[in-house]
């Protein structure tokens, strides 16, 4: 049976909903999980975890977890990665309270923006060390990536290493089914094709039982029905034409038009929430101690298959079952108006081929405009790691959409000097 490495597993909570989602299929219930962390006693919990999933669905699986990474990957077939460089604490603080001493805020900060780059400087060099072990220890493993910033470590992976990976997220599907509520219609009835990049793939086409559903959308974005949660990106529909696949609080932060320190009354108007990813890591911080405490008190795990999509590939890819998932790849000949070698999110086929991206030619014009502002910042920051050019760091930021409406020159250049020096270790770029 398929050997599957969790690479990260300390994050309980997402392991645990992955491997429920692997062990209940019935051709994946025997596979051979190792689970790897550096955190011990995150570990811990986490193949208690595993272990109590496998006996709730009977699924005779052989679970080990190890601190060693390069002893967890030998002969790997897949490897899922979910490790946060640096976690909340200290980098995530650190790429929010820094910048706020300068008057930029956001929101998420882990996609684009100056915590975006940040995590990237800090995480690629990880991920590029982990492809370096599979080259040697499993060189036919599927890399599976699901952290952040996806299209920056997929583009510094594709770019130095043979290692295949895709880069996975659930802002696609996890958008449509939104969509469908807001519209109330069921999702399994809904059809679509999206495309761009993580986090802005934009629904080219958006359908039930074969009618176009963009009326019905540009209706509740005009009449002020749109969610409240939603209201960026309802406002992004009206001016763009289409609807993009990641969130509000998201979206807000990639471009330059909706958090301004000089206009209060845009972040009331739009209801975006500031500082939101560091409330969802105190929360994830929370949701770990009570799922340790329920181990604890041996009280049933509750299981119920998620929408990722780590499980379906590895199914289709064992079974040859083919199966289609939206997947962050190299952009050879699949969008024509983004640049080549960058990384896309398009709807990719799955079987015992393994992952089969589609393509799908010209975006239209505004919305390639739009992307390409984001993908210059991304190509700066891998550019950065890659040569180990610290002047690239800056011209990311400068670059940035967000911190270039909020910030002149020279507090661009003084706010990246303090987040290097408060990162410290954590960024290793030669300074």
């Amino acid at each position: 049976m398929a050997k599957i490495v969790f690479l990260g597993a300390g994050s309980t909570v997402f392991a645990r909903n992955l491997l429920s989602d692997i062990l209940s299929y019935d051709e994946l219930a025997a596979s051979e999980i190792v689970l790897h962390d550096i955190d011990p006693e995150r570990l811990e919990t986490s193949e208690l975890v595993a272990r109590k999933v496998a006996q709730a669905l009977g699924a005779p699986a052989t679970i080990e977890s190890s601190l060693d990474r390069r002893a967890s990957l030998a002969g790997a077939d897949y490897a899922i990665n979910m490790i946060q460089v640096g976690g909340y604490e200290p980098c995530t603080v650190t790429d929010f309270e820094v910048p706020k001493r300068f008057g930029l805020r956001q929101t998420i900060g882990d996609t684009l923006g100056i915590g975006g780059i940040m995590r990237g400087l800090r995480t690629i060099p990880v991920l590029l060390s982990m492809c370096a072990d599979m080259e040697e220890l499993c060189p036919d493993v599927w890399l599976l990536n699901y952290t952040n910033p996806m299209a920056m470590n997929c583009r510094a992976i594709s770019r130095t290493s043979q290692i295949r990976t895709v880069g996975l997220c659930h802002s696609v599907q996890g958008t449509a089914y939104q969509l469908a509520r807001d519209l109330g219609l069921e999702y399994q009835d809904i059809d679509y094709l999206a495309a761009g990049i993580n986090h802005m793939a934009f629904y080219l086409r958006f359908e039930h039982r074969g009618q176009d559903l963009y009326p019905r959308l540009r209706e509740l974005a005009e009449s002020g029905r749109a969610p409240e949660h939603n209201r960026v990106r309802y406002e992004m529909l009206r001016r763009l034409g289409y609807f993009v696949t990641e969130s509000s609080e998201h979206f807000a932060e990639y471009v330059p038009w909706f958090i301004k320190r000089d206009r209060p009354d845009l972040i009331e108007r739009f209801n975006i929430p500031l500082d939101e990813y560091p409330r969802r890591c105190l929360a994830q911080i929370a949701g770990w101690e009570a799922e340790k405490a329920r181990l604890e008190r041996d009280q049933p795990i509750e299981l119920r298959r998620s929408a990722e999509y780590a499980a379906t590939i590895i199914r289709s890819i064992e079974t040859g079952k083919p199966r289609v998932i939206y997947g962050n790849v190299p952009n050879e000949g699949l969008i024509d108006s983004l640049p080549h070698g960058c990384a896309v999110e398009v709807p990719c086929l799955v079987d015992r081929n393994g992952i089969q991206p589609t393509r799908v030619g010209a975006l239209p014009p505004q919305l390639a405009a739009l992307i390409s502002t984001n993908v210059h910042v991304q190509e700066l920051t891998v550019e950065a790691v890659l040569t180990d050019r610290l002047d690239h760091v800056y011209h990311a930021a400068m670059m940035d959409p967000h911190t270039a409406a909020e910030l002149d020159l020279d507090q661009i250049r003084e706010l990246v000097d303090a987040l290097l020096a408060e990162h410290g270790r954590w960024v290793p770029l030669t300074r």
